[in-house]
């Protein structure tokens, strides 16, 4: 009976020991982690005033591959996409025979990603990165050793030094003056752009050189090329007028489900996460909805993220290769000249459509992760009062996206279409990635 009751109060004292053993994993997963810092980084896209679409692309695809570059660190069944996308090295390596807790790793690393990309947005943006940081870190590392918590923090941190050090050298690292040069040798030919804002910084064309910067999945900006447009006429017969007339019927006829369509998908910076955040939106409700893991979070956001910002870098640099006038300019000039569009005309060239070529290449990368007849419902606008719109499939979305920019009158059918074709390319690069060994 003495040798049972020992051994009873040995089990109750292994028993109580093992209650108060640190955990071996954080009680918050990896895929938590990159939902929450999308969130608010979508919310301080909408707030920050530099980040125009292509810089918040920009944003989108180093925070992706930080997350990706994280996560694959851990997990022998991801591919690293070091020397895959254009400059990226192989990031540091895990001390072998060392446990890393990856909610740790990837909090610390989307924590310092965020505050780097975001340090010049204003006190509310501060405040609220300051508080996810708080939040997040106490709460992934919820019962765990104190040095597991402290390793995985320094290699989370080490990943986003390895990748903004990458940023920093693809030319779009530093943006000056809100992205309006000082000075810009404007066209002088009859189809070249013309400023149609009466902002004097709107003068020149926003960000003219983001065309020639680095691209991720692309060899170059131009590897997605584009045949010219139609060619300027003012003859009633020319192709070029029969496509500003379908812009100016369409307008002054518009109904309300286009004049809808147009509002939903303007995505306007300052009033909206900007249209490259449209569709993270889009990328992060499907893969709630789905129960995604981690691994799924970090390739989707990854891929998703690097078509966008290719997507601009390409959009652009044919933008200012064709340098084209916008519908308003031809339309006044030739048509009517007391004539308005819908939707305020963005400061640069008009062809392709910047909306078509990178709605292209998200539909490209999210059709390749769910199917071609995926149904969903796009709340994106949810606390902007506008109503979901749901759609059959993303190439449904990336289609309406494009036609609204004719409803709202600010591009020619050939720049929708176009621009559409150039993001499939561009898209089928990203998909084109190995991530898995």
């Amino acid at each position: 009976m003495k040798a049972v009751g020992k051994r009873l109060v040995a089990l109750c004292f292994i028993i109580i020991g093992l209650a108060f053993q640190p955990a071996q994993a954080s009680p918050v997963g990896a895929d938590t982690v990159m939902r929450d810092w999308y969130r608010l980084i979508l919310e301080l896209v909408r707030h920050t005033p530099t980040y125009s679409p292509p810089v918040a692309s920009r944003a989108f695809a180093y925070l992706g591959v930080t997350a990706y570059e994280a996560l694959a660190a851990g997990d022998t069944t991801m591919t690293s996409l070091a020397g895959q996308l254009n400059g990226l090295t192989p990031v540091p390596r895990r001390e072998a025979g060392l446990a890393y807790d990856e909610a740790v790793v990837m909090q610390a690393a989307l924590s310092s990603a965020a505050r780097e990309f975001f340090g010049n947005t204003g006190p509310t943006g501060q405040r609220a990165l300051k508080r996810m940081t708080e939040k997040l870190s106490s709460e992934v590392s919820v019962g765990l050793a104190p040095d597991l918590v402290a390793r995985s923090q320094a290699y989370g941190e080490s990943i986003t030094a390895h990748i903004l050090a990458w940023s920093l050298d693809d030319g779009g690292a530093k943006v000056e003056n809100m992205g309006f040069p000082l000075e810009f040798a404007l066209g002088s030919n009859k189809d070249s752009w013309v400023p149609t804002s009466l902002i004097n910084q709107q003068q020149m064309p926003l960000l003219p050189q983001w065309g020639e910067n680095r691209p991720f999945a692309l060899q170059t900006g131009n590897a997605c090329p584009l045949p010219a447009p139609p060619v300027y006429s003012e003859d009633k017969d020319s192709d070029f007028y029969k496509e500003a007339m379908e812009v100016y019927e369409a307008v002054n006829s518009v109904t309300d489900e286009q004049r809808a369509i147009a509002r939903f998908w303007s995505d306007d910076p300052m009033l909206s996460p900007t249209p490259p955040g449209h569709w993270i939106v889009i990328a992060l409700k499907v893969l709630d909805e789905q129960e995604a893991g981690a691994a799924e979070h970090a390739d989707l956001l990854a891929r998703l993220g690097i078509s966008l910002a290719d997507a601009f870098i390409g959009c652009w640099h044919s933008k200012f290769e064709y340098d084209l006038l916008r519908p308003v300019t031809y339309i006044k000039r030739v048509i009517d000249p007391k004539w308005e569009p819908i939707l305020i005309t963005p400061p640069f060239p008009e062809y392709p459509s910047g909306h078509s070529t990178q709605s292209g290449a998200a539909a490209t990368v999210l059709t390749a992760f769910f199917g071609e007849n995926f149904a969903f419902t796009d709340n994106t606008h949810e606390k902007d009062k506008l109503p979901n719109r749901s759609f059959k499939s993303f190439w449904d979305a990336a289609e309406e996206a494009g036609i609204s920019r004719l409803y709202g009158g600010i591009h020619f059918r050939a720049a929708i279409d176009r621009g559409l074709d150039q993001g499939r390319c561009i898209g089928e690069k990203a998909v084109a990635l190995r991530t898995r060994g």
